[in-house]
């Protein structure tokens, strides 16, 4: 049975989308099978691996029920994935019947022994699109810059996957927290990382081990629109990023 890892921040511009893209694509390297799940309405992470958003069907009629999740994969060469439009947007204030939270996770249900891992991208706000992936999640990973308000945001994330757990059963647990756009002997960015981890720390949140550096590799690979694995122009960026599926895969069989 798959593992359902979702990555979420209200936050925006913390790379969370690419960490969701990067991380997929390490993984489906790795020999994994990895159906990534664009749960983000700009479609970006769709965009990003030239997926067909427009005249296919996407998670948008996953999460209304008019097509099955088998339905809305493409399976293309970095992974599986049911991509996203602007049409997500809609279901924000469509879905307003009872156990909405749990349309996600129902959807998944058929297809989820067919894949070791899939990973869900969520928009940049706590509404019902991303209940719904906290519902349906076993694992949630917050991806965070070193910023004051990145870091202020964490506690907002905590709340509501306590409230998703209380409210809506969601099993999902927060994996850990996980430092992104890093700048190299930065004092701003050490003392921010100091005031997320003693936040953590209060939280009882995990912080993994890895940062991920800033490196201008991340926009080239956005507009070659392929991963950095592929385009393998920036090693450290790539070693950052191995450390950290290394670290998510601990425990795995």
């Amino acid at each position: 049975m798959g593992k359902i890892i979702v990555f979420a921040n209200q936050k925006g511009g913390v790379t969370k989308t690419t960490t969701t893209w990067i991380v997929s694509a390490g993984l489906k390297r790795r020999g994994y099978k990895v159906l990534v799940v664009d749960f983000e309405p700009q479609g970006d992470l769709s965009d990003s691996v030239k997926a067909e958003n427009e005249k296919y069907v996407t998670a948008y009629e996953l999460i209304k029920g008019e097509a099955t999740a088998e339905e809305c994969i493409q399976h293309l060469d970095v992974f599986d994935i049911i991509p996203a439009n602007q049409l997500l947007y809609n279901a924000e204030l469509e879905l307003i019947e009872m156990g909405r939270e749990h349309k996600l996770k129902e959807a998944l249900e058929p297809i989820k022994n067919l894949y070791d891992f899939i990973l869900v991208d969520t928009p940049p706000n706590l509404g019902n699109l991303t209940a719904n992936a906290f519902t349906a999640a076993d694992e949630i990973i917050i991806p965070t810059t070193a910023g004051k308000y990145s870091v202020k945001a964490i506690k907002e994330i905590h709340l509501s996957v306590k409230q998703n757990q209380k409210y809506c059963g969601g099993k999902g647990y927060i994996r850990g927290l996980v430092f992104t756009r890093i700048k190299a002997n930065t004092n701003a960015n050490k003392l921010m990382q100091s005031v997320g981890i003693d936040i953590c720390q209060q939280l009882q949140i995990p912080v993994f081990k890895t940062t991920i550096r800033e490196a201008t590799a991340i926009e080239d690979s956005q507009i070659e629109q392929q991963d950095i694995f592929t385009i393998n122009e920036n090693k450290e960026l790539i070693a950052d990023y191995n450390a950290l599926i290394d670290e998510i895969l601990e425990g795995e069989k």
